[in-house]
């Protein structure tokens, strides 16, 4: 049948070891002609392959890590790049729910219709994969991997029904403090009290820990597989009030102020070649919801505007704001850190392939929900619901145009961290070749000898469009690719070499050459209406054949 397209240990409930025991498709012949990668020679060598661990953040900047530029602490981050690689080009889908389908299916989220197709019922992020697209832990266990996930899950199905053998997954994304939806291997949770010292950054990392100590007791002749995401620094901005306090002062100087010294350090660390463009004052959040700014009070901005021209109130509001935003990054880093302690102890962080990254730009969005904002309440405790804005979002995604949802640079820029002392000799070297999440799951299958399968479920599956990163690992080579695509919500995109067509939804196509202006901040449209109709062409005949 054919296709259609370290340890916080006692804080916390001691882990239970529980064994829990389409879609109408189309041929699609999505992308050029696909040759399966050869088994890397390690693997070929009857050698076992590497343990591998994904690490998302969620609604990170760019430039939020200190290896990026930021002035936020992140220790273990910087770490694992000064002895791995940092790609400076790496891209998301602009969104959470399509970012993750493209991890862990290694295709364009519309291709299996997590992202929203017209007429296609249930599409995005309702939207029910193929039965040709499993996720990339079913297709691991034929090498004998056990899967492990833990925090945000954001993918159609359940997790111990698409391969992997634990999950906790949290679904509760309003409360840091004492979440209401979060479940282990199926089974829900109580929700914590507020005096258990309960922080869910805290908490994904407590769960991913006592899953490695199993592994490593019961199946330590096996390869795993760790997916392990974040949901840190979404909003609500809330943090532990002892991280916050170390960031009290320092975005007191602004949003604009911050822009331009992380902008430098970038050049200076080699990693960019554009300055930051001006923040776009007309440009607000994504959506519009106006009881959000009468229950913020007036400190609350809808606009990125000049940080001299905000009243005192409105600077101290936004200064605290930030300062929960560094908080939960810090946090977020802590705990990366105890689980590479945890590798440490198990004795495998040579043979782990470790990849970080961001499912999307920082999010210039401002709401109120779950438990509502008590203005009174110190900001960033559980009694509040703050959320970044444009103005530190803009200042996050620097040196880039735009925010989460967009399809601009801002909100599909991800900074991209791989470590593999085994497999990376190359400590510290930057990559420039632009990169894609739909390239994930094929490196992770190379990696492990396995051929991408040709069908699934009894059905033909279309090429895979993204590319081994295997061959960067040694040395920068550009992917030989035809096209990176993207749409969301009406905003599209499509990047061939070093020329990028994109446009918002409603608005025009704007044309950008990224060698030479990443920042999007020069529309060369009119200059070159050829190169912009060609790309144009090509962008709809894609989503004409989804």
């Amino acid at each position: 049948m054919k296709a259609d397209p370290l340890i916080p240990t006692s804080r916390f409930w001691a882990y239970p070891v529980q064994r829990v025991l389409l879609s109408v498709g189309f041929a699609i012949l999505f992308f050029p002609s696909f040759l399966p990668p050869a088994a890397p020679a390690f693997a070929a060598e009857g050698h076992r392959p590497p343990n591998v661990v994904i690490i998302l953040a969620d609604d990170m900047g760019y430039s939020d890590p200190g290896c990026y530029g930021g002035e936020i602490r992140t220790p273990n981050l910087d770490r694992l790049a000064a002895h791995g690689l940092r790609f400076t080009q790496c891209y998301n889908s602009g969104r959470c729910w399509p970012s993750r389908a493209s991890i862990m299916t290694g295709y364009y989220a519309q291709q299996v219709r997590r992202d929203t197709v017209p007429g296609i019922p249930k599409t995005g992020g309702q939207g029910l994969r193929p039965a040709w697209a499993p996720l990339l832990p079913e297709m691991l266990r034929s090498k004998d991997y056990r899967n492990y996930h833990s925090g945000k899950w954001h993918i159609d199905r359940q997790p111990l029904g698409c391969g992997f053998d634990h999950s906790y997954k949290m679904d509760d994304h309003d409360r840091f403090f004492a979440p209401k939806r979060h479940d282990l291997d199926g089974q829900p949770l109580p929700q914590p009290t507020v005096n258990e010292g309960f922080y869910v950054t805290d908490a994904i990392a407590e769960h991913a820990i006592a899953m490695l100590q199993e592994h490593h007791r019961d199946y330590a002749e096996r390869p795993f597989f760790l997916y392990l995401c974040f949901t840190s620094p979404h909003f609500p901005l809330q943090a532990p009030e002892e991280l916050i306090a170390e960031y009290r002062d320092t975005y007191k100087q602004g949003w604009n102020r911050i822009q331009q010294t992380r902008g430098q350090r970038l050049l200076e660390l080699g990693l960019v070649g554009n300055r930051p463009p001006a923040m776009e004052l007309q440009l607000g959040p994504p959506y519009f919801f106006p009881d959000a700014y009468e229950k913020l009070g007036p400190a609350e901005v809808s606009r990125p505007f000049p940080w001299e021209e905000l009243t005192p109130q409105q600077q101290e509001f936004q200064a605290a704001k930030m300062a929960v935003h560094a908080a939960m990054v810090e946090s977020m880093d802590q705990n990366i850190g105890r689980v590479l302690q945890q590798l440490d102890a198990m004795g495998v962080s040579e043979d782990t392939l470790i990849l970080f990254a961001s499912d999307n730009g920082a999010s210039a969005e401002i709401m109120v929900r779950g438990d509502g904002h008590d203005p009174s309440a110190p900001p960033g405790s559980g009694k509040t619901f703050l959320c970044l804005g444009p103005g530190w979002s803009s200042a996050s995604n620097t040196p880039f145009r735009r925010h989460k949802t967009w399809v601009h640079e801002g909100g599909i820029s991800t900074p991209l961290i791989a470590h593999w002392p085994r497999g990376i000799s190359a400590a510290g070297d930057v990559r420039h070749a632009p990169v894609h999440f739909i390239d994930i799951l094929p490196t992770v299958l190379e990696l492990a000898g396995i051929e991408p399968p040709r069908e699934w479920g009894g059905m033909e599956r279309p090429p895979m469009p993204g590319k081994s990163l295997v061959p960067l690992f040694a040395k920068e080579a550009p992917l030989n690719r035809d096209y990176l695509w993207w749409l969301h919500e009406g905003n599209r995109a499509i990047r061939v070499q070093d020329w990028k067509l994109v446009a918002a939804r409603d608005e025009p196509w704007q044309l950008y050459n990224l060698r030479e202006d990443r920042g999007e901040s020069h529309n060369l449209v009119e200059e070159l209406p050829e190169q912009a109709k060609r790309l144009r062409s090509l962008w709809e005949e894609v989503w004409d054949r989804i």
